[in-house]
């Protein structure tokens, strides 16, 4: 029987559904195929067992738990005046720094203090000089040098510590001594000749030569006999 048009006949519909069923069957057929296939996962793979933790990591995480607690509740509490304090201590340590720079400074500038200024000309005692050089003459002779001009860096140190109390301090550096404008320029001369093969001798490791005792001692009898 023809239809009419725009109206699907019954061999039509009946073709349809053969097709839509074969179709079917041999998706199945591809799916059984498929799923046949040992090659082919199709099981969920069990879950790894997760790796067991060593206990020094167990304890190490319980001491730092106990450990950073009292911080974090100090943290807490104190949060708020945290940044004051952290902003007091830098300039404690800016007005620190200033202080010990306030001798090379004032040297480097060509400004000595007028208090320095003032000061009288300084000389050690000739006899004190004398015994000084006397024992380091012996070092030398025996062909000790650096020994020799380590004991003039260390008398020159103690006797201008005697001459002028509080013009030093216990981490003064020998080059900071040499640069201190209220010592006379003869004396920071000296003192910077034998300072400097001294920090050769036992920073850059090379021993003292006959004429680096020489040198030496003949800035500090320059100065202190004249």
């Amino acid at each position: 029987m023809r239809g009419r048009p725009g109206h699907a006949t019954i061999s039509n519909v009946t073709t349809s559904r053969g097709d839509l069923a074969a179709g079917a069957d041999s998706f199945a057929r591809d799916w059984r195929a498929v799923r046949a296939d040992s090659d082919i996962q199709f099981a969920a793979l069990p879950m790894p067992k997760p790796p067991e933790i060593p206990a020094w990591l167990t304890a190490l995480g319980d001491w730092l738990t106990w450990l950073l607690g009292p911080v974090g509740r100090l943290l807490v509490r104190f949060g708020p005046a945290v940044p004051w304090v952290a902003g007091a201590l830098a300039i404690g340590l800016a007005l620190y720094i200033l202080w010990r720079l306030r001798e090379p400074i004032a040297a480097w500038s060509g400004r000595p203090r007028a208090a320095a200024a003032a000061e009288p000309e300084w000389q050690p005692d000739q006899g004190a000089a004398l015994a000084l050089l006397e024992d380091a003459d012996r070092l030398a002779a025996e062909g000790r040098f650096d020994e020799a001009a380590r004991l003039l860096l260390q008398r020159s140190v103690g006797q201008i510590a005697a001459a002028r109390p509080g013009l030093l301090d216990p981490s003064s550096t020998a080059r900071e001594i040499a640069l201190l404008p209220a010592l006379p320029e003869a004396a920071r001369a000296a003192f910077a000749t034998i300072a400097e093969r001294v920090e050769r001798s036992l920073f850059a490791l090379r021993r003292l030569t006959a004429d680096d005792w020489h040198a030496a001692r003949a800035a500090y009898s320059g100065f202190a006999l004249s």
